[in-house]
């Protein structure tokens, strides 16, 4: 089987090829990256020396798709991943779209010319806020938790949020680039009649992140912890109580395995995937085991919540165990010592993101 990653040089897209290299050793991967994102060209050695093809390019420009070959299937993991994005004051709102919503255009006529199988890494934040942010919750311990025996909306539950949930805006300018190109590729796939996948992925979190809180929370903060970075409890009364579930990359790949196998027939084409509430864990719990492993540091507060946080984002995943038979294999403490170990062997690892 041949196999195209778009962003492979980022930290899923790499986790992938390794981890499906190391699965499935007769498999050819080849990769696209613009290496626009700090401590990307990282990857690209390691990867080179696995036997990977790479092609340096940029998915936003269709004339950078003509000189790839044809392959079997393609994985899209190339996306501008943070909520803020456009909205922050320091990205740009048009760049967001283009490259989240024009990119996906380009990877879907490249899967038709090729009559490739399509799967898309897409994320949790396609649910819409309002009634996320809105669900009463209250703490227990050091986290939040939702209110026993309050009425939900369909699709949320103490299981966490399942495919049934409001994907009505606003859902952020980022999730609503995700939607668009989640609701592109399924046409796309019916019109041309190439397979099609959307994972709806939660927070991805491990080793090989740069600490940047457009990556992912947990890494930021422990990196962050671990050289005395200011930190701060943002929202929500300041205390850190808000929750988001973790879930390692490497653990997509016994699925991703299984829908490459399968073909276009009648199934159930979006799936949540995420660690789930036995991968949960609030900021405060996240700083309790940073302390407890690498010593004290001060944690400023703002109480005050910025637009679009949520409280508590839990992906509920039984759908997938279902259908696929997956579920997480690596559990949440696991997932933070691999990454503070990492930190730790790589001292210089948040200089090459740019922000050390």
């Amino acid at each position: 089987m041949k196999l195209l990653i778009t962003g492979i040089c980022g930290f899923v897209g790499s986790t992938l090829a390794r981890s499906l290299l190391a699965a499935q050793p007769g498999i050819t991967i080849y990769g696209i990256d613009n290496f626009s994102r700090p401590g990307s060209e990282s990857n690209r050695i390691e990867l080179q020396n696995l036997g990977i093809k790479l092609y340096h390019g940029d998915i936003r420009a269709q004339a950078d798709f003509e000189p790839l070959p044809k392959v079997d299937w393609v994985i899209d993991a190339a996306a501008n991943p943070s909520v803020l994005a456009g909205i922050d004051g320091r990205t740009s709102s048009r760049q967001l779209v283009e490259h989240n919503l024009l990119g996906t255009i380009n990877i879907l006529e490249y899967c038709k010319r090729c009559a490739a199988g399509f799967i898309l890494i897409s994320t949790s934040r396609v649910y819409s806020i309002a009634p996320l942010a809105k669900a009463a919750v209250e703490p227990c311990g050091e986290a939040f938790r939702l209110v026993p025996g309050q009425p939900l909306p369909a699709g949320l539950s103490s299981n966490g949020v399942s495919e049934l949930f409001s994907t009505t805006p606003p859902v952020s300018l980022y999730g609503s680039t995700k939607i668009a190109s989640e609701l592109l590729a399924l046409e796309y796939g019916e019109s041309f009649s190439f397979p099609v996948w959307i994972n709806r992925c939660g927070v991805l979190a491990g080793a090989g992140q740069f600490g940047r809180p457009d990556q992912g929370i947990f890494a930021f903060w422990i990196n962050s912890w671990l050289r005395r970075k200011p930190l701060a409890y943002i929202g929500f009364g300041g205390n850190g109580y808000q929750v988001r579930d973790a879930l390692h990359p490497r653990d997509l790949v016994p699925l991703l395995i299984k829908q490459t196998s399968a073909g276009t027939g009648d199934a159930t084409r979006i799936v949540n995937l995420g660690g789930g509430a036995a991968n949960a864990m609030s900021l405060a719990e996240l700083s309790s085991w940073c302390r407890e492993r690498s010593g004290s540091h001060q944690v400023s507060s703002t109480p005050e919540s910025r637009r679009f946080d949520i409280p508590w984002l839990v992906m509920d995943c039984s759908l997938a165990k279902e259908i696929w038979g997956w579920e997480p294999q690596t559990g949440i403490s696991a997932i933070l010592e691999e990454i503070a170990s990492h930190a730790e062997a790589n001292p210089a690892w948040l200089e090459l993101s740019g922000i050390g």
